[in-house]
């Protein structure tokens, strides 16, 4: 039987294998151009979230509810891709929806009925454990929380400091050593007492509706930057809880506060260490008073070295707030709910 014969080199010249070689280059060619217009597809990289980002707010955090229409967070933050509304028939086609707590009613009556496949509910605060009640009955029901403490899934402090370029320092002038603007005093906390017990040592000017001096919204930082330090004292302790009194009421106004509030380690986490006096730097209240009656202008000068370095942002807008979350969206956890908010949020 004869042996059947190899199959024959083609050399270089000959037309089939100038087909084969035509191809794998046309093949090549092909590859290439799949990488270059999509290149999350070779790399193994997640798709973009190419439609623009539906936050629903189901209700406004504040009274007042301000114009989201058109592209907000564009326009006014250059945030880009992110629809804020509240129009709650568009709940099918949100991303993410937004329950503030100060406007939760009891029970979930008013909450909807059904939850579209992976869509995000977000729970917002801005008060502190003391005042936020009734937590306990919504467990098992938010997927991110939104509050002032640096662990939250979205961060949304009062204030911070930015960097700036001006180094220079802005004291305005002074007419008096301490000031103090309070609304809601109850004798029962703990700023009501150290002010009680401070004020047996040197005059504080207060104003506010609890001293019947309310201030007008123009008002209230000419006022506060005429003491040379200011009470910047939190309704109540706790992690993170530190407010626009620090950040407003002294910071901002050019005085040096005197905080009231969580340990001065956590301060330290947002300002830096001389920018502020601790009511717990002292081992009492006497000497706190010595001190800032005795301070000569060099030392009190020391304490606005932070503005050559840094000026300060306020959130005061809740559409900047919201808008944020369109910013952090792609890192935050999928598929996870809070079992238990109430533990969470008073650890």
């Amino acid at each position: 039987m004869p042996r059947a014969s190899p199959l024959p080199r083609l050399p270089w010249g000959w037309p089939g294998m100038k087909a084969v070689v035509t191809t794998g280059v046309f093949v090549t060619t092909l590859w290439n151009l799949r990488c270059f217009f999509n290149p999350s597809e070779v790399s193994g990289e997640a798709p973009k979230h190419t439609e623009p980002l539906v936050v629903l707010v189901w209700e406004w955090p504040s009274k007042q509810v301000p114009n989201i229409s058109g592209n907000t967070c564009h326009e006014l933050y250059g945030i880009a891709g992110c629809w804020l509304t509240t129009e709650r028939q568009l709940l099918g086609r949100a991303d993410v929806v937004v329950f503030p707590h100060a406007r939760l009613q009891p029970g979930r009556d008013r909450l909807p009925k059904k939850r579209p496949p992976g869509q995000n509910w977000v729970w917002v605060s801005l008060e502190s454990p003391s005042n936020t009640k009734a937590l306990a009955g919504w467990n098992q029901t938010f997927n991110w929380v939104m509050t002032y403490r640096r662990d939250s899934d979205i961060f949304i402090p009062y204030g911070k400091l930015v960097p700036n370029r001006s180094a220079t320092v802005n004291i305005p002038a002074k007419t008096n050593l301490v000031s103090w603007v309070i609304s809601n005093y109850h004798r029962t906390q703990k700023r009501a007492e150290v002010y009680k017990n401070l004020s047996r040592y040197l005059h504080v000017n207060i104003y506010g509706k609890a001293n019947k001096k309310p201030l007008c919204k123009d008002c209230l930082l000419p006022t506060t930057s005429k003491s040379k330090f200011y009470l910047a004292f939190e309704n109540s302790i706790h992690q993170d809880y530190i407010t626009e009194k620090l950040w407003r009421n002294s910071l901002m106004a050019g005085t040096v506060p005197v905080v009231l509030g969580p340990p001065r380690a956590n301060y330290e986490q947002f300002v830096p260490a001389d920018s502020f006096i601790h009511v717990d730097d002292f081992g009492s209240l006497a000497e706190l008073a010595t001190f800032l009656k005795t301070m000569n202008s060099s030392r009190y000068r020391q304490f606005f070295a932070w503005q050559k370095r840094y000026s300060v942002k306020l959130y005061a807008d809740w559409r900047e707030r919201i808008c944020t979350i369109c910013t952090i969206y792609p890192s935050l956890p999928r598929g996870r709910v809070y079992p238990d908010l109430e533990s969470w949020f008073n650890t």
